[in-house]
């Protein structure tokens, strides 16, 4: 492989230039927070920018290549990456090869690679290749795509997986902006969270650039037979050929919600917001990776129900790729204020009851995390304490939706003009670092709380369990009809047949199906299926929860079983089959549950696969 020689050289002159270390930077390397998820030093040697250069070999399931870092030190003797089940061939410093040291294995932080440096030395190259333990990568064959014509490669970084694809100092918060060269079979695209191409080239080489300085966890490649869409000059969407115009269809108000989203909170920092619709495999709803959403097919519905998961993905563009939480500890910084922005959102764009329908399945979403918990009650903290666990464990309800709760509580408390504009603020002050939650209790509590002589409980909800009584209330009228509904049917006022009929939307069904009791009169539970279908349905979501709620009612009509075995081998989302999993271990199914994983666990990404083989207490 070719390292860049010419624009290595290029890059170092520029450094030479503008990116020497002066007193101002030294300052700066010394304010790196303590991460325990990264081997990495940056206090004393960090990598500024990246220049990768690498081939993607569908044959052998590997990627192979040279990273190479422009790096600064404060008169380190040694820098710091991080490695994991990666093959390291050779390193290099200035050009010059060197010995390098790799640390112990750790299951969860892989281990150290270790590269002697001196005090005058500018760049870092790393010569490596990937193995079939790589934990960020998933190789597809052609069945698992939608046209199954060829095969897919996508590689999900967040949260410290980049290593298992790039040897990097792996922390949120070592920023770097990149140069990326990558070698693909012809026929197929390659694109990354990066400036992309919009057509597919003959060579099967493609080049990009991520100007920007960001975390290495949004380092993000794809590779398929993919195509482009447009829906404004700054928003469009990629997908495979027979997807593509469902996709835009459903995406259609994405100009829209940039729109909204800058009108609250300052402009839009990225040029290029686009989305990549994936295999059905990949394991979470979106991954907001600059310049390219990641996105999950079981978003398209075809009504665009679904597609408040784009606002929240879009909102990460200010909150987590413009101010990124510093450490995993803090991960509430990213998802609270995403879920927060997100609402925010959908109600400028659809209205405030639609978004509290939202919000109040977040609301029942956080009740069942923290009853989850109930023996973990330090793990319902808004800052967490992560060493030694895989920070994985930590994305769960409470980052989110406990992180909203307290931000709506603090936007009732102080006035919402009042927290749009410090919200502004704190965006443009803090844009492209990274942020502590002490730094941001302190930036909180000096530019609002005493600014505006307001007193609030910031520290009972960031740092003790639970939720604190002065919550905010989230009602919603449309779920309030909702449960009039329930009720009447329950009660065996209302037929299954008028329970169809309703004129509802999406979030109305989803209320009325989670909140169905465990306890019903015999057969009732059959009379709705019966009725309203829903274990046909093609909304992934009703599908989902349709099956949660089947297996608690050992309801095994319309053939439920086979279907929800269909929707486990299918869909690869996290959230959607670990939910069914569970359902089935909690209601003494736990075989059944075992027996459908062996077959569809090949299928899944190694971030789905690794919940599940802990849920289930299975190994392979």
């Amino acid at each position: 492989m070719t390292i860049f020689k010419k624009a290595a050289f290029v890059l170092l002159i520029l450094c030479v230039v503008s990116c020497s270390t002066n007193e101002k930077e030294t300052k700066q390397m010394k304010s790196y927070a303590n991460d325990t998820h990264s081997y990495a030093k940056p206090n004393e040697a960090v990598a500024k920018h990246l220049l990768l250069d690498i081939d993607v070999d569908f044959e052998k399931k590997i990627i192979t290549g040279t990273a190479t870092y422009t790096i600064e030190s404060t008169n380190a003797s040694e820098i710091v990456f991080d490695a994991k089940n990666l093959k390291i061939h050779k390193t290099f410093v200035d050009e010059k090869e060197v010995a390098f040291t790799l640390g112990a294995n750790d299951l969860i932080l892989g281990q150290s690679l270790t590269i002697p440096i001196t005090s005058s030395s500018k760049s870092v190259s790393i010569s490596y290749e990937t193995t079939d333990k790589t934990e960020a990568l998933q190789f597809l064959n052609p069945q698992q795509t939608a046209d199954k014509k060829h095969p897919f490669l996508l590689t999900q970084g967040q949260a410290i997986l980049t290593r298992t694809w790039i040897p990097i100092q792996d922390s949120p918060q070592v920023r770097l902006t990149y140069l990326a060269k990558v070698k693909v079979p012809k026929a197929l695209m390659a694109i990354m969270s990066a400036e992309n191409p919009k057509e597919k080239n003959e060579t099967g080489q493609y080049s990009f650039e991520m100007k920007q300085p960001i975390s290495p966890y949004l380092i993000a490649l794809a590779v398929g037979d993919l195509v482009y869409k447009e829906i404004s000059p700054r928003t469009g969407v990629y997908a495979e050929k027979s997807m593509i115009d469902k996709v835009h269809y459903e995406f259609a108000d994405m100009e829209k919600m940039v729109e909204a989203a800058e009108n609250l909170y300052g402009t839009y920092a990225w040029d290029q917001f686009d989305v990549v619709v994936l295999p059905p495999s990949f394991p979470f709803g979106g991954m907001e990776n600059p310049r390219l959403t990641f996105a999950t097919p079981t978003v398209i519905a075809g009504d665009r129900s679904l597609t408040s998961l784009i606002a929240h993905e879009l909102a990460h563009s200010w909150s987590g790729n413009l101010v990124t939480n510093a450490t995993w500890n803090d991960f509430w910084l990213n998802e609270g204020f995403t879920v927060y922005f997100e609402m925010r959102i959908m109600e400028a764009l659809y209205g405030k009851e639609y978004a509290n329908m939202l919000a109040s399945i977040g609301r029942q979403d956080l009740a069942d995390e923290i009853e989850n918990l109930r023996d973990q009650p330090k793990a319902t903290r808004l800052k967490l304490d992560l060493q030694g666990e895989n920070p994985d464990d930590g994305m769960n309800s409470i980052a989110y939706d406990k992180g909203y709760l307290f931000l709506r509580t603090l936007e009732e408390t102080v006035g919402r003009e009042k927290m749009d504009s410090f919200l502004k603020e704190y965006f443009r002050k803090h844009a492209f670092s990274t942020m502590t939650t002490e730094t941001f209790v302190a930036y909180l509590n000096a530019e609002l709380l005493v600014k505006n002589n307001v007193e609030f409980n910031v520290d009972e909800w960031i740092y003790k369990a639970g939720i604190p009584g002065n919550a905010a209330k989230i009602n919603s009228d449309k779920f309030k009809e909702v449960n009039m509904v329930l009720s009447n049917w329950k009660d065996k006022t209302m037929e299954a047949k008028e329970v169809c009929e309703q004129d509802w939307n999406i979030q109305q069904k989803i209320h009325f199906i989670r909140n169905i009791p465990k306890e019903l009169d015999d057969g009732l539970f059959e009379k709705l299926d019966e009725a309203c279908n829903f274990s046909t349905a093609t909304n992934s979501y009703i599908a989902m929860v349709w099956f949660e709620q089947a297996i608690n009612h050992d309801y095994h009509g319309n053939n439920v079983d086979q279907l929800m075995e269909d929707f486990l081998m299918k869909v690869g989302r996290r959230w959607y089959v670990s939910t069914i999993y569970k359902a089935f271990k909690n209601n003494n199914r736990l075989e059944d549950a075992k027996r459908i994983y062996a077959k569809a666990r090949p299928n899944y990404h190694s971030v789905t696969v690794n919940t599940i083989d802990d849920m289930l207490g299975v190994s392979y």
